[in-house]
């Protein structure tokens, strides 16, 4: 299965198959029948490519000069394209290179906290061949690549992506760098293209792991409650829905897709139709109409209206993913390499996202903290010390440096135990208090607050915490706030410790 390509790194990319094409077919030439000419000529273009390198280099670290960067990065493309036509020209340690100067840039060299090992590389031997740079130069690829070019559709989803749907294209690339070595490997070792998971992740969630549609599917991936179940997916016992695991939904989803892939002799665009608006129906318009092409009237035409732009919009998301310099776009750097955190004091989502800041450009890690911890997907329950979470190897130093201890650490507590109610005021408690003298010795009037009238006390009422039961929830149930139950029975914060049988006061609470 073999309809798009892995790109070589996560922020650029070759511009075309056609560098990688010529590494794979050059012949091998042994070193002592090359002329002296030949050699002499190889040396000069490797010392070109050398030369551009530095200079892409330098217009980084001048301030991310782009004009400068194109320019050199030109360079090293017709350097490359020079080689391959070059006898004796080592074009195979060329491309190694320039692709390490594009990784390079996926760094922040003026971002203290970005480290180059912090961006996560999910290639490895054991890639199958067809999830390969190489697997563009195939026959269907080619095809898919005319498929691309020519669509009107397709193009409109390009277009569309790269104006009003910006945002969420560079939200979708952004969570995803995040969860990508979760999910891609997924579909790699189905022999699945990179850019296929993208597309797919993109139109269905923009990549947030806890997203549902009004029909009930749900997850990253956007599985429905039946067909989750058929791929492992649904209640796993403990309260937790597992169609909202990245890793677990991206495994379903490939072996989903090479199910239909084999049903329907290898058309990709009916596996999407059939992904988004049901097997039954692709499987039934591919046997009525011989298996024809997606884009034939009378096939396209028994599609509903969803599905005849879920295709084309995929299909324009992963073919950006793969070319974005093509179009202009620069992804944001993400340091992405997965690491984990052992907390040390109760905390929530909200204050781990205050505390730990953002990068230059960025949300901040709201999103990804529960993208990474779906289990934990209130952002204001209380997550007891001890808890291990999921985070990157850059969100980790950044707890251990601002949410453990100083200013940052306390302003993040003050405004995540702050209540909005405490500081409500009802006009009928006040009274004016009179004579009270200005500046100018004039006398008026000034409205202060009178105490509050007693009212019948209504009855007391308990709780029994039973197993499982937080003062958050328990705060929820009875509608009442944390802090008023945390004073009705001397709890102390941050903590608000409870036990399983233990009898809370429900004091101030509304139900």
């Amino acid at each position: 299965m073999t309809f798009f390509a892995v790109p070589p790194a996560p922020i650029r990319r070759l511009p075309a198959c056609s560098l990688l094409a010529l590494a794979l077919l050059l012949p091998s030439i042994d070193a002592h029948a090359q002329s002296r000419r030949d050699l002499a000529n190889a040396a000069v273009i490797q010392q070109g490519f050398d030369a551009a390198v530095q200079q892409y280099k330098a217009a980084l670290e001048a301030g991310n000069d782009e004009d400068a960067a194109d320019t050199a990065l030109e360079a090293m493309e017709q350097q490359i394209g020079a080689c391959g036509a070059q006898r004796g020209c080592q074009l195979e340690p060329m491309l190694r290179s320039y692709r390490e100067v594009l990784q390079a840039d996926a760094g922040a060299a003026d971002d203290p906290w970005f480290d180059e090992d912090d961006r996560v590389d999910i290639t490895a031997d054991d890639v199958p061949p067809s999830a390969s740079a190489d697997a563009l130069l195939d026959e269907r690829n080619r095809r898919f690549v005319q498929v691309v070019q020519f669509n009107p559709a397709v193009q409109a989803g390009i277009r569309r992506w790269l104006t009003d749907m910006r945002p969420q294209l560079m939200r979708s690339y952004e969570n995803y760098q995040y969860l990508r070595h979760m999910m891609a490997p997924e579909f790699q070792k189905r022999g699945l293209p990179e850019a296929l998971l993208f597309g797919i992740l993109a139109k269905e969630s923009n990549g947030m792991v806890h997203a549902r549609s009004r029909a009930g599917a749900a997850g990253p991936m956007q599985f429905m409650p039946a067909t989750g179940l058929r791929f492992g997916l649904g209640p796993d016992g403990t309260g937790f829905d597992t169609r909202f695991d990245a890793q677990r939904s991206a495994e379903a989803a490939s072996a989903y897709l090479m199910e239909r892939y084999r049903q329907l002799d290898s058309n990709i665009e009916l596996s999407l139709a059939a992904y988004n608006g049901g097997e039954g129906r692709a499987l039934r318009v591919f046997r009525e109409t011989g298996g024809r092409s997606f884009w034939e009237y009378d096939v396209y035409n028994q599609f509903p209206a969803e599905t005849r732009d879920y295709v084309p919009m995929v299909v324009a998301a992963a073919w950006i993913f793969l070319h974005p310099r093509d179009y202009g776009v620069r992804f944001p750097r993400v340091a992405s390499r997965p690491g984990r955190i052992t907390l040390q004091q109760d905390t929530t989502i909200n204050e781990l996202t205050i505390c730990m800041g953002n990068n230059r450009g960025s949300d901040g890690f709201s999103r990804t903290l529960r993208n990474l911890n779906p289990r934990h997907a209130s952002t204001s329950q209380w997550i007891p010390a001890g808890t291990q979470l999921k985070v990157t190897t850059q969100m980790a130093r950044l707890y251990n440096s601002y949410c453990l201890r100083g200013r940052r650490a306390e302003l993040a507590r003050q405004l995540v135990l702050s209540d909005a109610a405490t500081a409500v005021v009802r006009v009928g408690d006040l009274q004016p208090v009179s004579s009270v003298v200005a500046a100018d010795g004039s006398t008026t009037s000034a409205a202060t607050p009178a105490p509050v009238s007693a009212a019948p006390a209504p009855a007391a009422r308990e709780h029994r915490v039973a197993r499982g039961d937080t003062l958050s929830s328990i705060a929820r149930r009875y509608d009442c706030t944390v802090s008023a139950l945390a004073r009705a029975n001397d709890l102390q914060p941050p903590r608000y410790a409870i036990r399983p049988g233990q009898h809370l006061k429900l004091m101030g609470c509304r139900r």
